[in-house]
């Protein structure tokens, strides 16, 4: 089993949550992903949407940490979360998004957001002592 830094997990969680604030605020793309996606523009509980997004914020952190050990040096930590951020996430959202037929424009905003939080992922693992 690996050893997992529970505040480093904390710290990574908090960074992508941040993230996507910014990210899906008006001031980037929040704008635009409400016109692709047609979300409505008030969304369900705060506490509730928030409160799963973290939760499910933590579970990736934690994923993440498991998924590169202990020993990782930043340049690893940042070349795996972008691995993970492409090639597992953003993909899979691709491929999701076509059979609903959702634009490539949301693709972009959706999948960029989940590339930045394994690299945000990467760059606290890959700095945490």
């Amino acid at each position: 089993m690996v050893e997992v830094s529970i505040f480093a997990v904390l710290v990574a969680a908090i960074s992508s949550f941040v993230l996507g604030g910014l990210w899906y605020s008006p001031l980037l793309f929040g704008k635009a992903w409400l016109k692709e996606s047609g979300a409505p523009t008030t969304p369900g509980h705060p506490a509730k949407v928030f409160g799963i997004s973290f939760i499910c914020s933590l579970l990736a952190a934690y994923a993440f940490a498991v998924l590169m050990g202990s020993s990782a040096d930043l340049a690893t930590a940042l070349h795996m979360g972008l691995l993970v951020g492409v090639c597992f996430v953003a993909t899979s959202f691709g491929i999701n998004y076509q059979f609903v037929q959702r634009s490539g424009r949301l693709w972009l905003i959706d999948g960029g957001y989940h590339i930045c939080q394994f690299l945000l992922y990467g760059l606290v693992f890959g700095l945490w002592p």
